[in-house]
C-alpha cells in the first residue's frame, strides 16, 4: 500500500498593508515591520561524481569546475514573530527525499514547521546527480549543510524592510514547436512564454539593500557540458552580488517546463543571459532612480500552508497516484509567492496570475519546488503531445486538479 504524505496547513495572523514606495525617505525612517537574514553556503561537489540532467551522459563524471555551485536561504519573520524560510539551490530539482530529511531538521532544530520551509532548486543541468547510490555522500552531505544554512539565515535575523517589484527579461522562448510530424523541441518564437522577472527585496532599517530574490521562467539548460555551473542563472547572482558588494542574490526557477534560453551551446551565451537577468532585476529595483514609482512595501501578515493533491495516471500505466505538493507563501495583502513541485509549464504561470492576480496580493508562480520527479504539463499541451507531455502517462485532469488546490489554499489564506 502507498503511503500519501501529507502536509500540515500553518496560518499566520496578523494586520497587512500594501504602501507604494512614492515618498522614500518618509519610509525608510519608518519603523521596519519585519526582520530578515540570509546565508549562503557552497555546495559544489568535493569530488567528481555523475551529473544530473540529460539522460545522455549515463555514468560519466563531471570533469571540474567552471562555477561553483550554491544553496541560499533567506529567512523572515513578520511583527507577530511568525517566520518562514526559502531556500534556494544550484541544483536539478529538489528530491522528496532530500526535501523530507531537510524539513525534519529544520523543524527539530530551528522550530520552523514544514509550510514554512519552501525549497526551490534553479534547475540546472550542469549539477550532481544527487539520488544515485554512488553518490550518497554528496545527499549526506546537503541533508547536513542545508538544514545549517536555514539556521544561519535565523541567526542573522535584523530589522528590515519588505518589497516586491517586477520587470522584464527576453531570451527565454518556448520551445515547443509543430510540425507535421508532431511537437518538436525546437525554438518556437510564437509559443507562450512568461518574461516576467518578479524580484522581492530586502532592505535594512536603514534602507541598505541586503537580499534580492528573484525569478525567471527559463530552463536552466544553455550549457550541456561536463563541468559544474549554475548556468545563466549561477552568473546574474554572481553579477548582482559583485554589483553590490555584501548583497545576496538568490535565484528561483519559475514556470519553465517547455521553456529555453537562446541561444544556448556556448558559455558566452549563459554569461549574456545571466547579465540581461541581472540587468532586469537591477530595472525592477530601479537603481539609480531619484525616486521609486513600482517598489510596493510588503507588510504583514505573514502566513503559509503546504498541501498535496493527488495526481492520477492513467489506468494502462499501472501507476499510483502522486502526491504533488503545492504551498502558497503569503506577504500581507502584497505577495503570494506560489509553490509549484516539479517541471510545470508556463500555462500554469500565465493561468494562476490571470486569475488569481485581480484579488489582492501580486502572484508569483514558482515550479521545481518541495519535489522533482519529471514534467507537468498542462491539459493544452497534453493534448498537443510532444516530449514534455509524454514524459508521464498523466490523466488530462491534473490541470485541474492542481490549480484548484492553489485556488483552494489561496482563499483559505485570503484575510
Amino acid at each position: 500500500m502507498r503511503t500519501k504524505r501529507r502536509f500540515a496547513t500553518g496560518m499566520l495572523a496578523g494586520a497587512f498593508a500594501l504602501l507604494p514606495l512614492c515618498q522614500q525617505a518618509a519610509e525608510e525612517a519608518a519603523a521596519p515591520e519585519w526582520k530578515a537574514g540570509a546565508a549562503t553556503v557552497k555546495i559544489t561537489p568535493h569530488r567528481l561524481m555523475p551529473m544530473a540532467g540529460y539522460a545522455s551522459r549515463k555514468d560519466n563524471p563531471a570533469e571540474g569546475t567552471e562555477q561553483d555551485l550554491f544553496a541560499k536561504a533567506l529567512a523572515v519573520e513578520d511583527a507577530e514573530g511568525h517566520r518562514a524560510v526559502i531556500v534556494t539551490t544550484d541544483l536539478s530539482g529538489i528530491s522528496e527525499a532530500l526535501r523530507t530529511v531537510v524539513e525534519q531538521q529544520v523543524a527539530t532544530e530551528s522550530g520552523i514547521p514544514p509550510h514554512a520551509l519552501l525549497m526551490n532548486a534553479s534547475h540546472t543541468h550542469c549539477g550532481p546527480a544527487y539520488s544515485r547510490e554512488d553518490t550518497r555522500d554528496y545527499f549526506d552531505f546537503l541533508a547536513g549543510e542545508i538544514p545549517r544554512l536555514v539556521a544561519a539565515a535565523l541567526a542573522n535575523l535584523e530589522p528590515a524592510h519588505l518589497s516586491y517589484c517586477e520587470a522584464k527579461c527576453g531570451f527565454a522562448m518556448n520551445r515547443r514547436t509543430p510540425t507535421p510530424q508532431g511537437y518538436r523541441n525546437h525554438p518556437n518564437p510564437e509559443g507562450p512564454v512568461d518574461h516576467t522577472v518578479p524580484v522581492l527585496r530586502v532592505d535594512n532599517a536603514a534602507g541598505e539593500l541586503k537580499t534580492v530574490l528573484f525569478g525567471y521562467s527559463c530552463h536552466n539548460t544553455t550549457m550541456s557540458f561536463m563541468r559544474w555551473l549554475g548556468d545563466y542563472a549561477g552568473y546574474a547572482q554572481e553579477y548582482l552580488e559583485a554589483d553590490h558588494p555584501g548583497l545576496t542574490a538568490m535565484f528561483v526557477n519559475n514556470c519553465s517546463g517547455d521553456q529555453n534560453p537562446y541561444p544556448r551551446g556556448m558559455l558566452y551565451f549563459a554569461q549574456r543571459h545571466g547579465r540581461s537577468l541581472a540587468t532586469a532585476v537591477e530595472a525592477a529595483l530601479e537603481t539609480n532612480q531619484r525616486e521609486r514609482f513600482h517598489q510596493h512595501r510588503l507588510g504583514s501578515p505573514l502566513r503559509s500552508v503546504l498541501e498535496t493533491v493527488d495526481l492520477e495516471f492513467t489506468e494502462a500505466s499501472g501507476r499510483e497516484p502522486f502526491a504533488y505538493p503545492v504551498q502558497v507563501l503569503r506577504f500581507g495583502d502584497g505577495l503570494a509567492l506560489i509553490g509549484l513541485g516539479n517541471e510545470v509549464v508556463v500555462d500554469y504561470s500565465l493561468r494562476l496570475k490571470a486569475e488569481l492576480g485581480g484579488r489582492g496580493p501580486a502572484i508569483w508562480v514558482a515550479g521545481y519546488t518541495n519535489s522533482y520527479s519529471g514534467y507537468v504539463p498542462s491539459k493544452r499541451v497534453l493534448e498537443e503531445g510532444g516530449y514534455e507531455a509524454e514524459s508521464r502517462p498523466w490523466k488530462p485532469d491534473l490541470e485541474e486538479r492542481i490549480t484548484g488546490k492553489v485556488h483552494e489554499l489561496f482563499d483559505r489564506l485570503n484575510p
